[in-house]
Order: structure tokens, then C-alpha cells, then sequence
């Protein structure tokens, strides 16, 4: 019998499927890890081979040839193979659709992984003098030609784009043997000529970097624990110096692509290696030319969000997460894995040291290094001597407000700009308000497909949600008694911005949300006018929260504190004391002092007293026993189902089934709790049901977890739904 090829395909099944080698081929020379093209029903797909094998449980007549291997050689290892099988077990994710989505998505395609080539613009002809006065009649020939010879590798087309004249300027010095033009290949970054003097560390800096490159060569997992201000940054960077020294690559993950900038501007100046950034924001050709630098080795450094955790390494030697209890680290559909466990595998697989560094730890992190797991590097004190800022409680109740904001904070804003320093008020909510209401009945203006209100979008003149993405023209009249007293009701980052803009005519307000950032390049462009001066008050969400440095903000406003303190969800408290900390850690970061103010109705809520009383260690310890009493992560394990049809009776009557299944299987320790209708009970037309599997027991419920998924198809046989399963969810809409 032939050699059979074992093919992960890209399609949402759980199995992996047998081919035949290509007509003509020799399978000795397939290694796995390379993509082929294969037939699929009617289709064609990509797949990825993993093994090959002596024979199938198969007839062999029945197996089809590959069409075509699209890789000379493999573009995933076996330690990629290693990892994203793991993933795919882990989470009972299809193993074709998890490798899928570790390629950048012009590979995961099927296009080309050759090399990428360039065409550049080079000096010709005779030296700079000769040549400058073949062009002195000509300003813009005899600008692109000093560039030129100060630039003998040549110009790329990004730079010819940006000058005056481009390409026209640069066909004339081609036509006069001045230049020419040269295919070479693409590069990832040019590398800084000069790089940026490392900073002094202090005691906490140094203790922490000396423990991590003991560990090199080896794995094991660090909690890098430090208050906001206290140089992480720093640490992570010399780490990356001792790696790159020593001819390895570091990969470097942050939540957000707005954290990206700031951290890229700080690598790039200190290191003149090339260095890739990854997310999803930057074009399919730059995520394709970072994924191909990284696992050639060309490029030493990556920057990137969740996806690149995935990204091959020619020579791996250390990973790092920051904010590592980001939610934005859990993938919310489709392959729902966690970067931050995913990374802690990898470092382990790879036998390298992963950091996880925060201000405001998870309690799963924290677990970790109570149980041993992990070890703990504490920086207590804010790097270049900066004091911690002051933290105070703003009682607003019976205060007249104007659009939310206090007298008293009205006047903090005015001292603080009197004083030439910036300002930062935090609002949880895009958008003027999350509320359009009538005054007259009573009507809310709700969305058609959720149960969800429209949110007011006052300078697009529009109502959108912000769950499904409908919007409409915004509307002048009540749509149940025609009167035109339509109020907007709550608060969002652009009334904030508006009242700040009527209250102080002379401050420039900046407003730095997703509605404001969408242009390529506007958040950097924010980002720049905030660090030069060119801003007074900085108004934001969660965008603005963590990450960022800004030297000039001394008073950080937090407008509606109380909105995270009521919640269904058992992670809203210890969520918005991550995030009360992370806003709170913008202000008096370098030589002037700063304060916190946080505005709410109930001042003597437990949370906010033991926040502001003991800090985040001892919220988080109380926590964390509260926790434990009830059985909940990181003290249990979890499992979420999801369903949703337009028909409302069945994604309960699906989960139902479910339920039952696992209610007969011998598994003494879980906990089944539904089916119930979700949070959000209907989205986007859909009406939506969840139930969630518990057990404090690991193993018991990813074995009830694959049970279940054997007994899906049966029961969708009689209740058609979209469905899927969550392990170790970190919300439940």
C-alpha cells in the first residue's frame, strides 16, 4: 500500500482525513508542517499535513490524491504542530480550523510564502557632484537625488510616495543615468542606526531582570506583579537585550492594538534588530511579511495581539504578555482560546521563560503563584522616584451635575489646567448616551434585532447599536406619541467631551475612543498630540486605561465608578478594580504628583473601600476567598455552552438536551446550571441560551465536555441552532 497523508483541512470537523501522496510525487520528501491543496467534497481546501503514515483504516480506493503541496519546506515545526494540537484538544476546538488561524491570513489561503521582493530606486551614474549638476535646474530631481546617495541601498516606494514628484521624478533620473531601479528583497524594518541608552534600574528593576535570565535555557513562568508607573516596560526591554544577544527571538504581546505604538516606539529605539508587528489592523501583505520574517528569523523581535501567540520562531528565547489579565487575551468566537494559557504552554513546550506582567494581576495568576506555578517578581514602587496618587471619593449624591460631572470635579479641572497640566476623565461608554427616551410617555428607542437601546451618536447624527451594529438616522420625534421631547438619558465619552468643550472654551479636549480611532493612523496621531503639549483633556475609554505614558497628566476623573459595581457576572467586581487601578495609574507618573477622583452614590460601597483602604493585593486576597467558598475559577473549572436560532423555543430545548446527557454520566463532582436565556436574551435577531458546566476537577469536565460534543449532531438532528463551547469562559454574553 502507498503512504497515506494525514491532513488537518480547514473545515469545522474534528478529525483529521487521509490522502493519498500527489500523482507523480515522492512522499519521502513531504515533512509535516507544510500546507497542500486537497479535494473536499465539491471543493477544494487547504489543509496541513501532519503525519505520514503506512497505511489507513480506509480502503485505500477510496482515498483521492493531493492536488498540490503548496511549501518546499514546512512553514509550521514540530513544536508549532505540538502546541496548536494541545490548543485544539484543549479547547475541543476542529484541529484544521486551529491551525488555520495560526497563519497570517494570505497563507492560511493558500498564496505563496516566497520570498517577498521590492522595487527600490538606486544611485547611478557619476559621483554626488557630477550628478547635482545634471539637475541643478531641477529642485525636485536634485532633492530625490541627495536622497538617493545619502540612501545607496535604495529608496522603497513608501518613501518615493511621500516626496514630491514621486515616481515621475524618479523615471527622470532613470531616464539621465542618474538611478535605476533594483528588485531586492522586502524588508520588515529598517534597523535604527543609533540606539537609545538603556535607563538606570532601580533595586526592584534589577532583582527582577536577574531572575528571569537565570532562567534562560529553561522554562518557567514569572508573574512580573508592579504597580502602574513602575517601569515593566523597562524590564521586559532588558530582558529582550540579554535574549537578542545571546541569537534569539522574542515575542512580545500586548491586549490591544492601540498599546501597539507606544511599545513599538520604545523597542525600535532601543534595539537596531529588525522587529514585526502583528495584529489586525495592519494589511493582509504586513501580516503576511511579519509572520514570514518571524519564522524565517529574520525579524528578532514581534510585537503583536492574541493571534500572533501562534506565530512560528525560528529561535525562540523568551515570551512576554503584558497586562496579562486583559479579557481582550480570550478570543470571544470562534477558536476561543486564551493567549495568556496558550503563551504559558508554548514557553513550557519550547523549554523558555514566559513573564506575565500587570499592575493588577488575575486571580488565576495570583492562584498560580500561590500553588507554585508561578514565581513572583513584585516592583512596589514607581520607577524615577514618582509617588503613588492620591486617591479620593467624590460623594455626588444630591449634587447638581452638569452632563455628569461634579462641582468639585469641575474644579479640579480648572486648578489642574491653571497649573499647564493635563487632565484624563474616564467614561465606560462611547457614544453621547446610551439612552434615547421620551419625556412625555416614557418610550426608550430600542434596537430591532437586540434587546438592546440605541446608543445617540450626536456628531454622526445617528442611533447605532452597539451590539449588532444596525443604526438609523437619529430621530426627532417619540415613535409611540409623536412628541418631539426626546431626551438623551446616561452618559458617554462624546457628551463628556461636548459639556468639557461648553465649560472650558479655551482647553482642547481630545476624545479617544473606537468611534474616534477608526481612521488608520488617528490614534497615533491623538497619541502625538497628547505627549507633545498639543492637549489639555484627554477623554476616553477603556482605550486610555492601561499601557499608556503620559508624562503631563496629573488629575485622572472617573465619571461613573458606580457602573461596575452591579453586575449578574462574579468577575464584574474584581474587572472593575482592575480597572480603577489601570485609569488611576495615568496620573503623576514622572516628577508632579498626581490624584484620583472618583465620582459615585455610594461611597461606602464594600469594593471601593477596600480598594482605596488596603489596595489591589488585599481586594484581590478577599476576592479570591470569596471565590473559593463558592467554588468559582480559578478554584473550579468552567465550560459554557452557547446556542442561538431565530426561532426562541430552540436553543433551550438544545441545551436541554445537553443538560440531560450530562446529568446521566458518572461524573460526581459537576455541576450543571441551566439552561437559561443569556444576558443579552436576543442579538442580531437571534434569541440566545446558555448553560454552564462547573466542576472543580479539571479532567472530569473536559471528559463530560467531549461526551457532549459526540451526542451534538443527535440532538441537532431535531433542533437546528448555531452552538458553541467555551472552555474556561471570561464572560457569559
Amino acid at each position: 500500500m502507498p503512504k497515506v497523508l494525514k491532513i488537518a483541512v480547514q473545515a469545522p470537523l474534528r478529525s483529521v482525513f487521509d490522502y493519498l501522496p500527489p500523482a507523480g510525487s515522492d512522499p519521502d520528501t513531504l515533512r509535516p508542517g507544510v500546507r497542500v491543496q486537497v479535494p473536499f467534497g465539491p471543493r477544494r481546501r487547504i489543509g496541513v499535513l501532519l503525519e505520514i503514515a503506512d497505511s489507513s483504516e480506509l480502503d485505500p480506493a477510496k482515498l483521492k490524491p493531493v492536488l498540490a503541496v503548496l511549501d518546499p519546506e514546512p512553514l509550521l515545526s514540530a513544536d508549532d504542530l505540538a502546541l496548536l494540537t494541545w490548543a485544539s484538544r484543549y479547547y475541543h476546538y476542529p484541529i484544521g480550523e486551529a491551525l488555520a488561524l495560526a497563519f497570517a491570513p494570505l497563507l492560511r489561503e493558500g498564496k505563496s510564502a516566497a520570498p517577498e521582493t521590492v522595487r527600490v530606486l538606486c544611485p547611478e551614474g557619476p559621483g554626488a557632484a557630477g550628478a547635482a549638476a545634471l539637475v541643478k535646474r531641477s529642485p525636485r530631481q536634485a532633492e530625490l537625488l541627495r536622497l538617493l546617495w545619502e540612501h545607496p541601498g535604495g529608496l522603497p516606494p513608501a518613501i518615493l510616495a511621500g516626496l514630491d514628484g514621486g515616481k515621475h521624478t524618479a523615471n527622470a533620473l532613470v531616464g539621465k543615468g542618474l538611478a535605476r531601479w533594483r528588485e531586492q528583497a522586502a524588508q520588515v524594518a529598517a534597523a535604527l542606526p543609533a540606539p537609545a541608552p538603556a535607563l538606570e534600574l532601580n533595586p526592584g528593576q534589577t532583582a527582577a531582570v536577574a531572575r528571569v535570565l537565570e532562567a534562560l535555557g529553561g522554562f518557567r513562568a514569572f508573574l512580573l506583579d508592579g504597580v502602574t508607573g513602575s517601569g515593566k516596560t523597562e524590564v521586559y526591554l532588558r530582558l529582550a537585550g540579554e535574549v537578542l544577544a545571546r541569537g534569539g527571538q522574542v515575542m512580545v504581546l500586548v491586549p490591544e492594538i492601540s498599546l501597539t505604538p507606544q511599545l513599538e516606539a520604545r523597542f525600535r529605539a532601543r534595539f537596531p534588530a529588525p522587529l514585526a508587528v502583528y495584529h489586525s489592523g495592519l494589511a493582509a501583505g504586513e501580516r503576511r511579511r511579519a509572520w514570514l520574517a518571524m519564522q524565517r528569523g529574520e525579524a528578532s523581535i514581534l510585537l503583536g495581539t492574541r493571534s500572533a501567540v501562534f506565530m512560528p520562531l525560528r529561535a525562540p528565547g523568551l515570551i512576554v504578555l503584558d497586562e496579562e489579565h486583559d479579557a481582550s487575551f480570550k478570543q470571544h468566537d470562534g477558536f476561543r482560546f486564551s493567549a495568556r494559557d496558550v503563551a504559558v504552554m508554548r514557553a513550557h513546550l519550547l523549554k523558555i521563560p514566559v513573564v506575565l506582567g500587570s499592575a493588577t494581576p488575575s486571580l488565576e495568576s495570583l492562584h498560580n503563584v500561590r500553588q507554585g506555578r508561578y514565581q513572583h517578581l513584585h516592583l512596589p514602587e514607581r520607577a524615577g522616584g514618582a509617588a503613588p496618587p492620591l486617591f479620593r471619593l467624590l460623594d455626588i449624591r444630591g449634587q447638581r451635575l452638569v452632563e455628569g460631572l461634579s462641582p468639585r470635579l469641575l474644579s479640579e479641572i480648572g486648578q489642574t489646567l491653571g497649573r499647564r497640566e493635563q487632565v484624563l476623565l474616564f467614561v465606560n461608554r462611547r457614544g453621547f448616551a446610551p439612552t434615547l427616551i421620551c419625556h412625555a410617555c416614557g418610550w426608550v428607542a430600542q434596537c430591532g434585532c437586540c434587546d438592546a437601546n440605541l446608543v445617540i451618536h450626536f456628531g454622526e447624527d445617528r442611533l447605532r447599536c452597539h451590539h449588532c451594529g444596525h443604526e438609523q438616522a437619529l430621530i426627532r420625534a417619540c415613535a409611540k406619541c409623536g412628541d418631539t421631547g426626546l431626551r438623551p438619558l446616561g452618559l458617554g465619552t462624546e457628551r463628556i467631551e461636548a459639556a468639557l468643550e461648553e465649560h472650558f472654551p479655551e482647553a482642547r479636549v481630545a476624545r479617544i475612543d473606537r468611534d474616534s480611532t477608526r481612521r488608520k493612523g488617528s490614534l497615533q496621531q491623538l497619541l502625538d498630540d497628547i505627549q507633545a503639549g498639543r492637549v489639555d483633556i484627554l477623554v476616553g475609554t477603556q482605550m486610555l486605561a492601561k499601557g499608556h505614558h503620559f508624562p503631563k497628566v496629573t488629575l485622572v476623573g472617573i465619571v461613573d465608578v458606580d457602573g461596575g459595581l452591579h453586575s449578574t457576572d462574579y468577575r464584574a467586581g474584581e474587572r472593575t478594580a482592575q480597572l480603577i487601578m489601570q485609569v488611576a495609574g495615568r496620573a503623576g507618573r514622572e516628577d508632579r504628583p498626581g490624584s484620583v477622583l472618583l465620582q459615585t452614590r455610594q461611597p461606602g460601597h464594600p469594593l471601593l473601600c477596600s480598594l482605596i483602604r488596603e489596595g489591589y493585593a488585599g481586594f484581590a486576597e478577599g476576592c479570591a476567598a470569596e471565590r473559593a467558598a463558592a467554588g468559582l475559577p480559578p478554584f473550579g473549572y468552567q465550560a459554557l455552552w452557547r446556542a442561538e436560532s431565530a426561532e426562541a423555543d430552540r436553543p433551550g430545548r438544545f441545551l436541554a438536551g445537553l443538560a440531560e446527557s450530562a446529568g446521566r454520566m458518572r461524573a460526581p463532582s459537576l455541576q450543571v446550571l441551566g439552561p437559561v436565556p443569556a444576558p443579552l436574551a436576543r442579538r442580531a435577531g437571534k434569541h440566545r441560551a446558555q448553560l454552564l458546566l462547573q466542576s472543580p476537577r479539571r479532567g472530569e469536565l473536559h471528559g463530560v465536555v467531549e461526551t457532549l460534543l459526540d451526542a451534538v449532531p443527535a440532538l441537532l438532528a431535531g433542533c437546528r441552532v448555531q452552538w458553541s463551547m467555551d472552555i474556561d469562559p471570561v464572560d457569559v454574553y
